[in-house]
């Protein structure tokens, strides 16, 4: 687990809460998944930088390989003008630059080569934007300005092949089109949100409870309490709670009370509270296991 606080990177052993490396960096730091398992992409001003849990867990026939590697920043980075949104999807990743309206996709299982350049393309303006890259080679992306967005685009082979113009907010269910309203009774952020094993969703709401959410009928099914309550600041680059998952268990992070909450999400109660040296503000865990890898990788060996 990699926590980012106003002094740099904490890497954390989840299940003891041991720390297992302190990095030096001041400054706003994003976090986010590179989609292999073991790389963590950190959004640093106008670089993508690559840091290296120093896990890997490789499907082998019937069985899996595990791997350790010395964990760190990596050599390689990745220029962009405010970097911004970063998503592993079907084995690529694809990175967002807000400052220039360009997308860098590769491999995902390649983030840390010295050597492997990325694929790049533009969009008309820049913009806070997001991009998915996806099996058939199509391109996914946002457009906008910097003080609206409400397309979205798909593009092959260099060209555009459909694209929509009335979606406020870049949200939908992108199956059928539809939006599907979920009554919490309390609040959330942008950083309340993540998906369980099960497809499952959870929604961290001011009143400290995880309200795990049934996504096909949208009733929720379980509400866990977490932590205390809690009320979104004014500046969304201030330190708040934080939701992410691996395996079967929902990590959220405690900014107020500088502490990690586990919970065990086949309980629905929470298993271990971790207290913490800083105060956090972004969270990306992994555990080894590719989160996206490309089509039908998942099922090699029965590794489901």
């Amino acid at each position: 687990m990699l926590l980012s606080h106003d002094q740099g990177l904490t890497l954390l052993d989840a299940e003891t809460g041991k720390t297992l490396k302190e990095t030096k960096k001041p400054g706003f730091l994003r976090l986010s998944n590179a989609g292999d398992g073991r790389h963590v992409m950190v959004s640093d001003a106008d670089v993508f930088r690559v840091f290296d849990m120093g896990i890997s867990s490789q499907p082998h026939g019937d069985h899996t390989h595990n791997y350790t590697y010395e964990p760190g920043l990596a050599e390689r980075t990745f220029a962009a003008p405010k970097a911004g949104h970063v998503v592993p999807h079907a084995g690529k990743v694809s990175l967002f630059s807000d400052g220039a309206g360009t997308i860098q996709t590769l491999d995902a299982d390649q983030v840390g080569s010295k050597t492997v350049e990325p694929h790049t393309a533009k969009t008309k303006a820049p913009h806070h934007g997001v991009a998915i890259a996806l099996p058939d080679g199509t391109m996914v992306h946002t457009e906008g300005t910097k003080d609206a967005r409400k397309s979205i685009v798909a593009t092959k082979n260099g060209k555009e092949i459909a694209r929509t113009d009335d979606c406020e907010g870049v949200h939908i269910d992108s199956r059928n089109g539809s939006l599907t309203t979920v009554e919490l009774g309390s609040s959330y952020w942008f950083r309340s949100l993540a998906r369980g094993p099960e497809g499952e969703g959870l929604v961290l709401t001011y009143d400290g409870k995880v309200n795990v959410i049934d996504v096909e009928t949208g009733k929720v099914t379980k509400r866990i309490g977490a932590i205390k309550p809690w009320k979104e600041k004014k500046d969304w680059q201030e330190p708040g709670p934080a939701i992410k998952v691996a395996g079967d268990k929902a990590y959220v992070t405690d900014a107020e009370n500088k502490e990690l909450v586990v919970i065990d999400l086949e309980s629905g109660k929470v298993a271990k509270r971790i207290s913490l040296a800083n105060t956090p503000v972004e969270m990306a865990v992994v555990d080894g296991v590719a989160e996206a890898p490309a089509h039908n990788e998942a099922h090699e060996g029965h590794a489901h």
